[in-house]
């Protein structure tokens, strides 16, 4: 099928589809971005919640009528947390309503929705500053994630009880950071969560990651998960970073792939040690290498239907929100 690119309108009208399926969880998986990004392809996983909702940023509830859900990531230095939930909305674009959203984004302005969604929203986990000015620090990931960068998103169905017994888990346990670049970092988090689900869905890669687990592998574990699984409801399409002056993000990679793919790291070790880059090629070559933009295509079983969509999209967010001028997308 074809590989569709959202706009930020066709964005919720493709969640509210999945929203009104027999289905409730999605992976996405997002490009690297900034320096970090080009130090660390791997990228950042998040897992969206259709029926699950937050009741606070470490709190999860079940949703009310015309909610759209939660996105919920581990991260780093957010106030000690381990997790965090944002509202599916705000954490694309920083901003509560769909015709709020931009359509061409500056730094500044981006900087702006940003610091506005947090005075309103998050000042319990990221208070002012000292002289009450912006703080710094890395809470910005948690809203606007489709200013930095392009989202791929991979949708399977849940039943109710399913989400009912993952809010109990979260909210019961402990939420106290514990991120670990190597062991316990977000691509962990959402493989505990699709798991949590279907049991063995996503698991690491021994020869292409070294036994670590990266966004990639995630995508690429469920994907073919679900081909095993014919009988399951699965879809994918892509979120498209929101046009703008700010940097495109980058190609995610895994982690024998990064290495490979990096002159400075690899060509020094192929003169030293080509033994060691031969067996690293055999070990990327023989495991999954797919190309997010190649690969992961729009397969949703109601994309031949638009005005049924929209209908969807008008019972759970609002007649306004569908008609809002919500900018174009790419």
């Amino acid at each position: 099928m074809l590989k569709r690119t959202i706009a930020p309108i066709l964005v919720l009208m493709l969640f509210a589809a999945l929203k009104t399926a027999n289905a409730g969880v999605a992976l996405l998986l997002e490009e690297p971005f900034g320096t970090f990004g080009h130090m660390n392809p791997t990228g950042h996983a998040a897992v969206y919640l259709s029926r699950v909702c937050a009741a606070s940023p470490i709190r999860l509830r079940a949703c009310r009528p015309g909610e759209a859900g939660v996105v919920i990531s581990r991260y780093h230095h957010i106030d000690g947390y381990d997790w965090i939930a944002i509202p599916l909305i705000p954490y694309l674009y920083a901003v509560d309503r769909l015709g709020e959203v931009p359509q061409y984004a500056t730094a500044a302005t981006v900087a702006a929705l940003r610091d506005s969604y947090r005075r309103n929203h998050l000042l319990a986990i990221a208070p002012d500053g000292p002289d009450g000015s912006m703080p710094g620090g890395e809470w910005t990931q948690l809203i606007g994630s489709a200013y930095d960068r392009t989202i791929y998103s991979f949708e399977m169905e849940t039943t109710g009880e399913q989400d009912a017994r993952l809010m109990e888990k979260l909210n019961s346990h402990k939420n106290k950071s514990h991120f670990n670049l190597f062991f316990h970092n977000c691509a962990d988090f959402s493989r505990s969560i699709i798991n949590s689900y279907y049991p063995h869905a996503i698991h690491r890669s021994f020869f292409g990651d070294v036994s670590l687990t990266t966004p990639k592998q995630d995508a690429e574990s469920l994907v073919s998960y679900s081909a095993r699984k014919s009988d399951l409801l699965f879809s994918s399409f892509v979120i498209a970073q929101v046009p703008g002056t700010l940097p495109r993000s980058k190609p995610i990679r895994g982690v024998v792939e990064s290495f490979l793919k990096s002159k400075k790291y690899a060509l020094p070790v192929a003169l030293l040690h080509p033994f060691v880059i031969g067996g690293l090629e055999v070990a990327y070559w023989t495991t999954s290498h797919c190309d997010p933009h190649r690969h992961f295509t729009s397969n949703l079983e109601r994309e031949s239907q638009p005005a049924a969509i929209v209908t969807d999209l008008e019972t759970i967010h609002g007649t306004d929100s569908v008609l809002a001028d919500s900018g174009s997308g790419q």
